[in-house]
This record gives structure tokens, C-alpha cells and sequence, in this order.
């Protein structure tokens, strides 16, 4: 068991390891498959998380993926700036708009539960 399982409290939550499909595409090498850390689906309505730890940057196809996730009608994608370790820690959350720039939407796991709530209330159609 790897110190990053360790930390988490799911301790069979794994990292996929996409590195096999590097050059797999010869004129774009590094095109390789990208992950979200969270969806939701409601009534047609999607939610997308994506959790970075303090400092960590998205990646350039990371950002491609969400941007355009966040072009797609129903589609909402949030940015959430924190762990869930050893309990849930959000510091600042944004939300990505279609055209790839992240409004700040709040700080603090109160307010992205408020966020949440909203969100599901809206793909309710309340």
C-alpha cells in the first residue's frame, strides 16, 4: 500500500494510470485519456467535480476536457481547491465557463454544500 491509499480514507480508491496510452496517436502523442473526480446526474442535468489538492494545476488537456464539458447544455463544472483525506476540505471552489476562464463560486465546505444543494434544485427544475 502506496502513502497516497493510505492517507485516504477509501483505501481501495485507486489513481488510474494512463501512461500506456501515451504515443498511442502518433501526430498528437499526448493525447491520452483525462479523469473527473466527481459527477451527478439529475433529470439530464450533469455536475462535474473536479478536486485539486493547494497549488496543484489543472492540466492543459485537463482544462481542454472541462471546458468543454462546460460548453455542453445542462453541463455544470466546478473546480474544487481541497481533500478528502482524512475528512472533507474544501478551501475555494470555481466554476468553469465555456469559455475555459473560472468565476470564484465560494470557499469553505458549507458554502459548496450550499452550492450542491442549488445545483440539485435547479436540475430538479424547483
Amino acid at each position: 500500500m502506496n502513502t497516497q491509499t493510505k492517507l485516504m480514507r477509501n483505501a481501495y480508491a485507486t489513481h488510474t494510470d494512463y501512461s500506456d496510452f501515451k504515443g498511442l496517436i502518433p501526430n498528437n502523442p499526448h493525447f491520452v485519456p483525462s479523469n473527473v473526480d466527481g459527477i451527478c446526474e439529475r433529470k439530464g442535468k450533469f455536475l462535474v467535480m473536479e478536486w485539486k489538492r493547494d497549488g496543484e494545476k489543472v492540466s492543459k488537456g485537463q482544462q481542454i476536457l472541462l471546458q468543454s464539458l462546460a460548453a455542453l447544455h445542462n453541463f455544470m463544472v466546478v473546480i474544487i481547491y481541497g481533500d478528502t483525506d482524512n475528512e472533507t476540505r474544501i478551501g475555494k471552489f470555481y466554476i468553469v465557463q465555456p469559455t475555459g476562464s473560472c468565476i470564484l463560486a465560494g470557499n469553505g465546505i458549507n458554502m459548496f454544500k450550499e452550492y450542491y444543494r442549488t445545483w440539485y434544485d435547479w436540475a430538479d427544475g424547483k
